[in-house]
């Protein structure tokens, strides 16, 4: 019944920094895996501005959906960390924060959100609805990118050489939203770049 806590704490830190004038919110990045995805877009729900961008990584976002459903592995093993939607008080708690259940006409911030087609714990099409909402109620011209990998599970591809494939994609993001061309070569003029050459 705390677990906001993580999500205000997330957005103080942010702020922090902002304030310490160590950055600015067009030159701030947030990321997150799992749990951590579902920080993300919570915290996106509640300062959808405070980012320029965020990779979320297999994000769980349809938390009241997901913890109803008592055939998922983990779901009722989770009662204790999530809290028991069948109970009133509980439901009403997670309701609150779900991000797929708090998206709104904002100015979201850029996205890149990964998933596998084989995720037995977030399955595919939490963010996949959960993307195609955000599309529809998203005010910005930001990019809301997903990228569904056909043969992963939670975890990401196998492999070494994989497994850098999908940090390149990361990175890739990043350096877009900081126009990496401008970064390597600030006497040139910038070149338009497409993040579907990756």
């Amino acid at each position: 019944m705390k677990k906001k806590n993580t999500f205000t704490d997330f957005i103080d830190c942010a702020h922090f920094l902002i304030d310490e004038n160590l950055t600015t919110t067009e030159k701030i990045y947030s990321m997150g895996g799992s749990a951590g995805g579902l920080l993300m877009e919570a915290v996106i729900n509640m300062e959808p501005e405070l980012f320029n961008g965020v990779v979320a990584a297999v994000p769980f976002v349809d938390v009241v959906t997901t913890m109803l459903d008592e055939t998922i592995l983990l779901t009722t093993g989770e009662y204790d960390e999530w809290g028991n939607p069948n109970i009133r008080e509980h439901y009403d708690y997670i309701l609150s924060y779900s991000p797929y259940d708090n998206i709104k006409p904002r100015n979201y911030p850029n996205l890149l959100v990964t998933t596998g087609l084989h995720d037995s714990q977030v399955q595919y099409w939490e963010p996949a609805k959960w993307i195609a909402r955000l599309r529809d109620e998203n005010l910005s011209d930001n990019l809301i990118l997903l990228k569904t990998n056909m043969e992963a599970g939670h975890s990401g591809a196998s492999g070494r050489f994989r497994r850098y494939r999908e940090t390149a994609l990361d990175y890739a993001f990043l350096l877009k939203m900081e126009d990496y061309h401008q970064l390597l070569c600030p006497n040139q003029q910038s070149k338009t770049t497409n993040l579907s050459t990756y």
